[in-house]
């Protein structure tokens, strides 16, 4: 008798445990690991609904850049993190998909993280400094092919999506030229105002407020239309390139095994983020798409990974990069 009346209490504990833990969440600092440097793309929407969950939330949401390797060191150590909500990890096409081909040994599979949410898509532009003689997409790829190899191209480092963005450019454009890997999209976008490298892909929200202020040339988005808060800018048909077509996207990510009513409770706060009219202005007018009501759930983000570590598989083999 003793033995069941201990086994019910057991189950009912159990039962109210994941109830109590969504209550009590967060009770302190909540860590969101960045994978790539200040500045980036991935880092600037990070930082825009970070700010919003904190007030949702009632902690705060500190944001911490953890670079290298194409963000797969701050995707470890997100990944391996304890697995009770506290630490998130957000990322992109490039550390949460393409990461899977492109290492070896990336240190964690994205398939198998507790995806959290979608924050956005981040359509991508190729830029070039101001000082380049080559003002049309035509003009630089006559350049880079007078000048195989010695045309400079920045990226965010080896598997980030500025590297694939400019790998599926060069696929298709068939130029060569000579690859820059970077921390981050931050420093690289730096060196390209400072004049140190001839060119780049760059996501929207680093490129848009940039080729606004004149402090670098945009040649061309990688779609099929232009993007509306970079309206001078010429789409990748009109640009000539009409295969230079590419979205990258940044989302959230929780270690695996961290408990249902916190991924709930985290979801929960990202869609007010993106529900918020400010925010979503704030995410256009850096020229990014914020999530659709219907691709903001974790298991609609799952459905996104699994499909883009397939394609991208594909892509990287296609392009001819080896495994790092």
């Amino acid at each position: 008798m003793k033995k069941r009346v201990l086994a019910a209490a057991a189950a009912l504990w159990l039962g109210l445990a994941p109830q109590a833990q969504a209550q009590e969440f967060p009770s302190r600092t909540i860590n969101m690991i960045v994978v790539f440097a200040p500045g980036g793309a991935t880092d600037v929407l990070a930082r825009i609904v970070a700010q919003h969950m904190t007030r949702t939330l009632g902690q705060s949401v500190v944001v911490e850049n953890v670079t290298g390797a194409g963000g797969t060191i701050g995707g470890t150590r997100g990944a391996n993190a304890a697995p009770d909500g506290y630490t998130l990890t957000v990322g992109s096409l490039g550390s949460h998909s393409a990461s899977a081909s492109i290492y070896r040994n990336p240190g964690y599979d994205p398939r198998e993280l507790q995806p959290i949410g979608l924050i956005a898509g981040t359509p991508m532009f190729f830029v070039v400094r101001n000082g380049l003689p080559a003002r049309t997409m035509q003009e630089f790829l006559a350049l880079t092919r007078e000048n195989p190899g010695r045309v400079s191209n920045a990226n965010a480092g080896v598997g980030s999506t500025n590297h694939l963005g400019c790998a599926l450019f060069s696929h298709v454009t068939g130029v060569r030229m000579n690859e820059i890997p970077y921390r981050g999209e931050g420093p690289a976008l730096n060196d390209i105002v400072a004049q140190q490298v001839d060119s780049a892909c760059l996501l929207a929200p680093a490129a848009v407020p940039q080729i606004a202020s004149g402090t670098m040339r945009g040649l061309a988005v990688a779609a099929t239309t232009r993007n509306p808060n970079a309206p001078n800018v010429p789409s990748a048909v009109e640009a000539g390139v009409p295969e230079y077509v590419f979205q990258g996207w940044n989302a959230i990510f929780a270690p695996r095994g961290t408990p249902a009513p916190v991924v709930a409770r985290l979801n929960a706060a990202l869609r007010a983020a993106l529900e918020d009219p400010a925010i979503i202005r704030r995410i256009e007018e850096l020229g990014s798409i914020p999530a659709r009501p219907d691709q903001r759930s974790p298991e609609a983000l799952q459905a996104l990974v699994r499909s883009e570590v397939e394609r991208w598989a594909t892509v990287i083999r296609a392009a001819g990069i080896q495994p790092q």
